[in-house]
C-alpha cells in the first residue's frame, strides 16, 4: 500500500476548472464514504479550497481514485486529466508537507492553508476514513508546518496587498478592533481585503457597491452591513478606515468629499487605501493633514520586500521538509516488517512457555531447583539458536556465505581469527 496525493491547484488548472472541483463541506463525510466503498482505496482525506482540490489516499490503484475524483463531480477523467497531478509515496509526503507550510500557495507562506488541512484531517477522522498511515502522515504534516513557521522567516513578512492594507492600518490605529471599516466595491480584491480585516475583528464592517445585492452578499458572509454607493459622500465621516477598489474610470472619492468628512470627524485620523487602477481617490487627498492615503505603489513596495525575505527562507524550509520526509518514509517502510516481528515474538513466546511449563513440572515433583533452572536456560538457548543453525547447515554454495553474514549481522557476532 502506498500514499498518493492526487488533485489540481492554481498552478495546474484555471479558475473555470477549479470551481467545478470544489467539494461542499457539508457533503465531505458522504463523499469520503463513497470513496472508501471503492475497493482499491483503504484510507482517504479530501482538501478542498478556492485554490486547490486534493485527495490524499492510501491505495495501490491511484488511477481508480483519480477516476472517482472526476466522476464525483460529473466530469470525465479525460477532461480532468490535463490538469491533474498524481504524486506517489515520497513526492506525496513532500507535497503535503510543502502545502501545509505555505510553500505551494498562491501567496508564499500564507498561514490559512494549515488550518484548512487540519479541518480536512478532522473531517476524515470523524468519517472513519483515516487509518494508521494517513493519521500518522497528517500529524507529521502539522509538526513540519509548525517547525517551518517557528524556525524560518517564511511567514514573517507582508506578501499580499490585502495583508499590507491591514498592516498599514495597524500603524495608524492602536487596534483595528475599535475601528469602523468601509469597503468600496465587491470584487475579488475587496473580498480578499475584507476577509483579512475581518480577522482583526473591527468594530464594524460596511460594504458599499453600485449593485446593492452584491454588497449584501459579501456583507452577509463577513457579518457586516451593505450600503449603496450613492450614500458614500453623506456617510464617509462614519469610517476610520476606507478600502476602495472599483472599476470606475474616474475617482469616486474627491478632495472636497474627504474635507467635509474630516470636518465632521473633528479631524480624527482616517486611513484610505486605494487599490484601484485607475485610482478611486483623487491624489490631492494625500495632502490633507489627517488622512493617510496609500496607493497600489505603496502596498506594492511592502509586498515586494516581504516576498524577497520569504523567498530567502524557502531554501531553509525545503531542507527541513526533506529531512522530515525521510523520517516519515523510514517509519512507513518499517511497518512492512511488523508482521515478521510479530511472528518472531509469538514464536519466542511459545518456546518460553514450553520451557517454563516443563520446568514447573520438574519443580513440582521435587527436583533440585538449581538443576531445573540450568535445564531451563539450556532449553531456551537451544531453541534460540536452532533456526539460524539449521538455516546455515542447509545452505549450499554462495548462499551459505550470505546466510553466515546475515546471522553474524543479526546477532552482532565477531568472527575469531
Amino acid at each position: 500500500m502506498q500514499v498518493f496525493a492526487i488533485g489540481i491547484n492554481h498552478r495546474t488548472a484555471p479558475l473555470a476548472v477549479r470551481e467545478q472541483m470544489v467539494f461542499d463541506p457539508l457533503q465531505l463525510p458522504l463523499a469520503l464514504g463513497q470513496l472508501l466503498d471503492v475497493d482499491a482505496v483503504q484510507e482517504a482525506a479530501i482538501l478542498s479550497t478556492c485554490n486547490r482540490t486534493e485527495l490524499y489516499c492510501a491505495t495501490e490503484r491511484p488511477d481508480i481514485a483519480a477516476s472517482w475524483l472526476a466522476e464525483y463531480h460529473a466530469l470525465s477523467p479525460q477532461y480532468l486529466q490535463p490538469y491533474l497531478y498524481t504524486h506517489p509515496q515520497r513526492n506525496a509526503v513532500r507535497h503535503m508537507f510543502r502545502v501545509a507550510s505555505g510553500l505551494d500557495s498562491m501567496v508564499l507562506g500564507e498561514p490559512q492553508i494549515l488550518g484548512q488541512m487540519k479541518q480536512a484531517a478532522r473531517i476524515a477522522g470523524e468519517a472513519g476514513a483515516l487509518g494508521t498511515v494517513l493519521n500518522k502522515l497528517f500529524q507529521n504534516t502539522f509538526s513540519v508546518a509548525k517547525e517551518v513557521r517557528s524556525t524560518t522567516a517564511i511567514g514573517a513578512n507582508i506578501v499580499s496587498m490585502a495583508a499590507a492594507a491591514v498592516h498599514l492600518s495597524e500603524r495608524i490605529f492602536e487596534s483595528i478592533s475599535s475601528q469602523k471599516v468601509l469597503f468600496i466595491g465587491a470584487g475579488e480584491m475587496i473580498a480578499l481585503c475584507a476577509t483579512h480585516f475581518s480577522g482583526a475583528h473591527p468594530a464594524r464592517i460596511v460594504i458599499a457597491n453600485r449593485t446593492l445585492e452584491r454588497a449584501q452578499a459579501l456583507a452577509t458572509r463577513l457579518g457586516g452591513e451593505a450600503m449603496g454607493l450613492d450614500d458614500l459622500a453623506a456617510r464617509l465621516a462614519e469610517f476610520d478606515i476606507v478600502v476602495s477598489c472599483t472599476a470606475s474610470p474616474l475617482p469616486i472619492i474627491g478632495l472636497g468629499t474627504v474635507e467635509r468628512a474630516l470636518k465632521i470627524r473633528r479631524h480624527r485620523p482616517m486611513v484610505i487605501v486605494d487599490l484601484a487602477l485607475p485610482r478611486d481617490v483623487e491624489p490631492e487627498v494625500a495632502n490633507l493633514d489627517d488622512v493617510f492615503l496609500y496607493t497600489l505603489d505603496d502596498l506594492g513596495q511592502m509586498v515586494e520586500s516581504g516576498l524577497e525575505s520569504r523567498q530567502a527562507a524557502v531554501e531553509e524550509a525545503e531542507t527541513i521538509i526533506d529531512n522530515r520526509v525521510d523520517g516519515f518514509l523510514h517509519w512507513l517502510d518499517s511497518r512492512e516488517t511488523v508482521p515478521t516481528i510479530r511472528a518472531l515474538r509469538e514464536a519466542a513466546e511459545r518456546a518460553r512457555l514450553h520451557e517454563l511449563e516443563h520446568a514447573m513440572k520438574l519443580l513440582a515433583r521435587g527436583d533440585d531447583p538449581a538443576r531445573v533452572i540450568e535445564a531451563l536456560s539450556q532449553g531456551l538457548t537451544n531453541k534460540l539458536i536452532h533456526a539460524p543453525t539449521q538455516a546455515l547447515n542447509q545452505a549450499e554454495g554462495d548462499e551459505r556465505g550470505e546466510v553466515a553474514q546475515l546471522i553474524a549481522r543479526i546477532y552482532r557476532l565477531h568472527r575469531q581469527k
